[in-house]
């Protein structure tokens, strides 16, 4: 290991790694990186960050997130770059592992009724329409695989197998999709209005340590969307939102110690 580079705090080591990439690579990357520095803190010495934690980060994200694989990877990439440089003895990426998927089946419950799962209007007629879409390709898809087995020597038949293949893709899908619509309780956009937050809602935080403002859209797993600050119920700072009431103070732990944020406004 590079000893010069010993104390080299994670903060001055992800700018570094940030202002080596291209402009458009650096905007993509520097929010994740950023945010992955932020959970251990900016002055951490970064050769004593350890496998057991780098692993525990990964555990700490939500997997429903639709770029939770993305945001691992560009993390990844600056674990590798440390390591590359000699900032650190071993390829902490390896540790950086992405959560084992649940089967369906986790989703429902013991005696076979599926849970239900809240969701707003916006994110149930999207489910409507992916499903109507997928159902509208399959007779294509099934036409694809029918003329692909004109060809009876299915060993060498690419273009069979691809089809195939692709139609079980699809397949799964709406049957997934179909569970979903058949469990979907969709939120009751003119219930009584209430200053507690629920799942639907639009929250304004207010950082307490930085005074940073955050706006966030509180969803189901299944809507989750970053790029419009939709953040699932079931991650870190959704799950100490939801249930509490406008002004409150609220806590988020991580392992350089918490965040602390005001609820300042709710808005259904």
């Amino acid at each position: 290991m590079n000893t010069g580079n010993k104390g080299l705090g994670l903060g001055e080591a992800a700018s570094q790694f940030l202002a080596g990439l291209p402009a458009e690579a650096r905007k993509v990357s520097q929010p994740e990186v950023y945010k992955f520095v932020r959970w251990y803190s900016w002055e951490r010495p970064l050769a004593g960050l350890t496998a057991p934690e780098v692993a525990n980060y990964a555990e700490r994200l939500s997997s429903s997130d639709i770029d939770y694989d993305r945001k691992l990877e560009l993390i990844r990439a600056f674990l590798a770059y440390a390591r590359k440089e000699g900032w650190t003895r071993s390829n902490l990426a390896t540790h950086l592992k992405a959560k084992k998927s649940k089967t369906r089946s986790s989703t429902v419950a013991r005696h076979g009724v599926p849970q239900a799962i809240s969701m707003t209007e916006e994110g149930y007629t999207e489910l409507q329409t992916e499903l109507a879409t997928l159902k509208g390709k399959r007779s294509e898809v099934i036409d694809e695989v029918r003329r692909a087995a004109a060809d009876k020597d299915f060993r060498e038949n690419a273009p069979f197998h691809a089809a195939r293949e692709k139609y079980g893709q699809l397949a799964g899908r709406i049957r997934e999709l179909e569970e979903d619509v058949k469990s979907a309780v969709v939120l009751d956009e003119q219930r009584q209005l209430t200053i507690r937050v629920s799942v639907g809602d639009s929250v304004l935080l207010q950082d307490l340590d930085c005074g940073e403002e955050l706006r966030y859209t509180i969803v189901s797993p299944r809507e989750v969307d970053p790029v419009r600050g939709k953040i699932s119920s079931a991650s870190p700072v959704g799950k100490a939102i939801v249930g509490r009431e406008q002004g409150e103070m609220i806590e988020v732990s991580i392992p350089a110690g918490k965040l602390h944020y005001q609820i300042k406004l709710v808005e259904r």
